[in-house]
């Protein structure tokens, strides 16, 4: 099962992993990517349903949330000025990004994950990542061709095993040549340094490090649909919302040099055992979770959290029964051939042959 990022509303993955366990279909590995990362976490670490869901509604949990705090360059009239600048420079990657400084937003110090056992109950957890292939002191300059970028798969034995001399589709097939061809696989990554890195996105967090390296979040490579097929003989994947023309695409643009919504087409139009269709997760999800808003008084752009943790507690449970009412659906339906119709489809993220 791919967990192909969810943003801060990730608690839905859980709910679409608990559908596949009801319908008979526990996927045996997970697949993560920014948000996803921390869903697989939870799933991979802990028991049962009940024990996942139990987690994310957790004090500890809000009190993160509650913990995201504002960069020293969060400020509107920086913020507005980097989207505009993004949006009126149609280059892709032109310069290497200074993901060391130009970011929104700040992780706090630890993610609270579940401890973890051994053995462990769940599933096995590969989590997708991008190391940066240079440095602070580079930042600005024309990338002239260069890579700058290496897709890092992290995972355990097994998982390298499957993964071991498959190239980058990113980087090789034609999408950026900002993103080396070949495939990074690190098995000696600890898993909350690994969720860590695949949640820190450009433009809202700072790149982190770890292991003596950089690296930049699972955004480099959001829908890993080939690598999940060479990993699995079944895949169930997303059929996703498309990215904001206005503000997503154009950070990717200058950032790794992908057209993203181009992508996504092409990843809907690839072959997956179960699709499940989150394509209306904005609408369906609207309000709950963390928000992101402009304080004009205060100078600041900010991630808020749910004011009471009641409604936090509330929130986590809409997402969950929203992931989990999407991929019964979808289990259902592939059960008999078939795959949903997608809610939410536009021009920029219909499948593409």
């Amino acid at each position: 099962m791919v967990l192909a990022g969810g943003g801060f509303r990730f608690g839905y993955y859980l709910g679409m992993h608990a559908a596949a366990v009801d319908a008979g279909q526990e996927p045996d590995l997970l697949l993560a990517t920014c948000g996803g990362a921390v869903a697989g976490a939870i799933i991979r670490n802990l028991p049962d349903n009940a024990a996942r869901k139990e987690w994310l509604a957790s004090p500890q949990m809000y009190e993160f949330f509650r913990g995201l705090r504002s960069g020293p360059r969060a400020t509107p009239l920086r913020a507005l000025a980097g989207i505009a600048l993004r949006r009126m420079n149609g280059a892709r990657a032109a310069r290497i990004p200074d993901l060391f400084n130009d970011y929104l937003f700040e992780i706090p110090p630890a993610l609270p994950l579940p401890p973890e056992p051994a053995p462990t109950p769940g599933p096995a957890l590969a989590i997708v990542g991008g190391r940066l292939l240079f440095g602070p002191d580079e930042a600005g300059q024309l990338r002239q061709g260069r890579a700058i970028y290496r897709v890092t798969l992290f995972g355990d034995e097994r998982t390298a095993a499957l993964a071991a001399g498959q190239p980058s589709a990113i980087g090789r097939d034609g999408w950026t040549d900002a993103v080396a061809h070949d495939l990074a696989i690190d098995t000696t990554m600890p898993l909350a340094d690994a969720a860590r890195i695949s949640i820190a996105d450009m433009v809202y967090f700072r790149c982190q490090s770890a292991g003596g390296a950089d690296y930049t979040g699972g955004a480099i490579d959001l829908f890993p649909i080939e690598l999940a097929r060479c990993l699995a003989r079944h895949v169930s994947m997303e059929m996703k919302q498309s990215y904001d023309q206005q503000t997503a695409i154009p950070a990717l643009r200058a950032v790794f040099g992908i057209d993203a919504n181009a992508r996504l087409r092409h990843v809907h139009g690839q072959p997956a055992d179960v699709w499940i269709d989150t394509s209306d997760v904005s609408r369906a999800l609207r309000g709950t979770g963390i928000q992101k808003r402009i304080a004009w008084r205060g100078n600041r752009v900010q991630l808020v959290a749910p004011a009471t943790y009641e409604r936090y507690v509330a929130d986590v449970e809409t997402q969950w029964q929203y992931g989990y009412r999407r991929a019964k659906e979808a289990y259902a339906l592939a059960a008999q051939g078939r795959s949903p119709a997608m809610r939410n489809a536009t021009r920029h993220n219909k499948a593409t042959a």
